[in-house]
This record gives structure tokens, C-alpha cells and sequence, in this order.
């Protein structure tokens, strides 16, 4: 399986999608519209596909990987993963809860803490890592999910995984 966003000549996540999206593209101050996600190779036996969106770079900043997106029991046939289906189209997936619901952040909006909010890196350009997974099942998962609820359903399920790496400028 192979997976690809779209990005700039210079190789960033375009602003739309991250720290300079504009504000018709934000909520409460963080960029919300989820970029699309191409997707080749599914293996035929998928029935389901999730995904997670984690900055490590962010561990010497705050003390830990933050989470800016985990969604699941996306259709398996899905060959493109819509843009801003994170906010448009939240009927067609169960997203989980990104590092804004945490203690630090606090953030009590479900259309940010359980939705997609793009990165914004504090201190310089960070690496962010997107992984889709596709599983043998759907998850038993609620709205609002945390990670390792993911980690501990999905982990059984995986059939592959395929990873990218994107770029968002500081």
C-alpha cells in the first residue's frame, strides 16, 4: 500500500492545511481542513481503513508525540480520503481525540479535539508522521476515542501499513 498528500514545490504541506491556513480555514485559532490523502495498492482483503497523523517532533518541545488526527473505519475502497473530510464529511469516519483534548491544551470543542487540526510548529520546520492502516475489520471505536484505545483494537486487525513523512514550515 502506498500512500501520498499533496505539497508544495518546496516539499511543505500547503497552507491550507497547516500553521497559515487562512481563517475561513480555522477554528478557534487552529487550521481544521484536512488535506487529502491518495491511496494505491489497498490490499483486496481490506475492510476497513484507519489512520493517525503524529508530530515527534514535537517530544524536545512539550515532552511527548503530539497527536493532530486519528480516524477509523474509513471505507475500504476509498482510493482518495477526501479533503476536510474531517469536518465535512465526519458522518463517514469515527475520529478520535488529538493532543488539544489532553490536560495541557484543555481545547473542550469537539470540531477541534476530536477532528483534524494541522500542524503548527512552534520552533522550527517538523517532520510529521502519517500512517494509514488497513485492517482485516472496523473498529469497536466511539467518537472521542483516545490513542491507545486505537493501538490496543487496531494492533489485531493490521493487514499493512503504509507511512509518509510530511513537512510543515515553522
Amino acid at each position: 500500500m502506498e500512500i501520498s498528500v499533496p505539497l508544495t514545490t518546496s516539499g511543505y504541506l500547503p497552507d491550507l492545511y497547516s500553521k497559515y491556513a487562512p481563517i475561513t480555514a480555522q477554528i478557534g485559532g487552529y487550521p481544521v481542513v484536512s488535506p487529502p490523502i491518495d491511496l494505491r495498492d489497498v490490499p483486496e482483503e481490506t475492510v476497513s481503513l484507519a489512520l493517525t497523523l503524529l508530530d515527534y517532533d514535537a517530544v524536545p518541545v512539550g515532552g511527548f508525540v503530539w497527536i493532530h488526527w486519528l480516524a477509523a473505519n474509513l471505507a475500504p475502497d476509498l482510493r482518495q480520503i477526501p479533503e476536510n473530510i474531517s469536518q465535512t464529511r465526519a458522518e463517514n469516519l469515527v475520529q478520535g481525540r488529538n493532543s488539544t483534548a489532553g490536560r495541557l491544551v484543555a481545547e473542550t470543542d469537539p470540531r477541534i479535539n476530536q477532528r483534524y487540526t494541522g500542524p503548527q510548529p512552534p520552533d522550527q520546520d517538523h517532520h510529521y508522521e502519517l500512517t494509514v492502516y488497513a485492517l482485516r475489520q472496523p473498529l469497536a471505536l466511539r467518537p472521542g476515542y483516545w490513542f491507545n484505545e486505537f493501538r490496543q483494537l487496531a494492533q489485531p486487525q493490521i493487514i499493512t501499513t503504509a507511512r509518509t513523512i510530511i513537512l510543515s514550515r515553522v
